[in-house]
């Protein structure tokens, strides 16, 4: 796949070929999904939990790797959940141990995912070997939200200051999850169809004409940055917004809703009532599923602005149009589109991100 041109005035959007075609999409999960960072959970929920051992599966149906969360001393840590002697997984539940045993063979680890015994192993020249340890993948957080990856190639140093640097003022380790409220929607087109109706406004007026009433469209604002974006909602005088603080980038401004997006498929959608966090999660080149999380800060904006929210049915429009863009991507007559330099700064950023790691 060939790079996308740097000046959008001059770019054209991927190829259809892109959202269709089943080898593009197998290269997508080697080469973006499993360099990138994933979120795996929400450490205050895991570090009040009674377990201390919990199985996941990064990214089921795609990356799909078995993986271990191990908290104590108020952290989190990550290894493989598969025995190094013959490939077993080897917790199935959340868990309280003091050590790890492997229900096939008792091969036995400690916490830190180190071998300590092996029955039947006395003959065995020179082992344990290094490769015979659990293998333990990095665990970075914002706030309160956990990140792992197979072989991330991003800076998430960079990722935390960016964030920081509009939301670091909010105390969202305290916010309620609302487990109630989250859900799962099932969307028939590529996963990245979905981030790239996610990384624009452009079609706010034609698709979302309620939501459209609610924002100042034409102030709307995408900032693009290393393996990220924003984009910036403003409302009218008189909205409810954001109190920010007075040294704050868009201090005097009445923001209503920051929309951050992490490469390449993780949104942060923060409002004055709190956060609702999206993970696009693929499952094959026509279909995704996208996990909607609540965090509460204030009850009573939430009640107020957030509880009857435009959240469905924006979420219902935009399936529609993304499912719809899916089928189009299958026409004989399409292959590529232009982007609007004024509107499409976000999907252009994503492209070429895309362009980089596949070409």
């Amino acid at each position: 796949m060939k790079p996308i041109h740097p000046r959008i005035e001059n770019a054209e959007t991927l190829p259809s070929s892109f959202y269709t075609s089943e080898e593009n999409y197998n290269k997508s999960i080697e080469k973006i999904f499993a360099k990138s960072w994933q979120y795996i959970g929400d450490r205050s929920q895991l570090l009040k939990a009674p377990e201390n051992v919990f199985p996941i599966t990064l990214l089921e149906k795609a990356v799909d790797e078995p993986l271990i969360l191990k908290t104590s001393d108020e952290e989190v840590q990550c290894m493989s959940n598969v025995c190094t002697h013959r490939g077993f997984q080897i917790v199935h539940h959340p868990a309280k141990m003091e050590k790890i045993i492997c229900g096939y063979h008792g091969r036995r680890f400690d916490l830190e995912g180190k071998v300590e015994h092996m029955p039947e192993f006395k003959e065995a020249i020179g082992f344990p070997r290094e490769c015979d340890h659990l293998t333990r993948l990095p665990v970075n957080r914002w706030k309160r939200f956990l990140f792992t990856g197979i072989d991330p190639q991003i800076d998430f140093s960079n990722i935390k200051n960016k964030l920081d640097e509009r939301l670091g003022f909010l105390d969202i380790d305290t916010w309620r999850f609302a487990s109630e409220y989250s859900k799962v929607y099932n969307v028939n087109a590529n996963w990245a169809l979905y981030c790239d109706n996610y990384l624009e406004g452009f079609h706010i007026p034609f698709v979302h004409q309620d939501l459209n009433s609610m924002i100042d469209y034409g102030e709307y604002t995408t900032e693009c940055y290393d393996h990220m974006s924003v984009q910036i909602g403003y409302g009218k005088s008189g909205d409810e917004g954001f109190d920010l603080p007075k040294d704050h980038p868009d201090s005097g401004k009445v923001v209503v809703a920051y929309y951050y997006w992490l490469f390449p498929n993780f949104m942060l959608n923060v409002y004055s009532w709190g956060v609702q966090i999206n993970i696009v999660k693929p499952i094959s080149k026509d279909y995704c599923k996208v996990e909607f999380l609540y965090f509460i800060g204030d009850e009573e904006k939430w009640e107020k602005f957030g509880k009857d929210s435009l959240a469905e049915k924006v979420e219902r429009e935009d399936e529609y149009v993304v499912e719809g863009v899916q089928k189009g991507m299958k026409s004989r007559f399409y292959n590529t589109g232009r982007f609007s330099p004024k509107r499409e700064k976000g999907v252009h950023h994503f492209h070429r991100l895309i362009g980089e790691y596949l070409s």
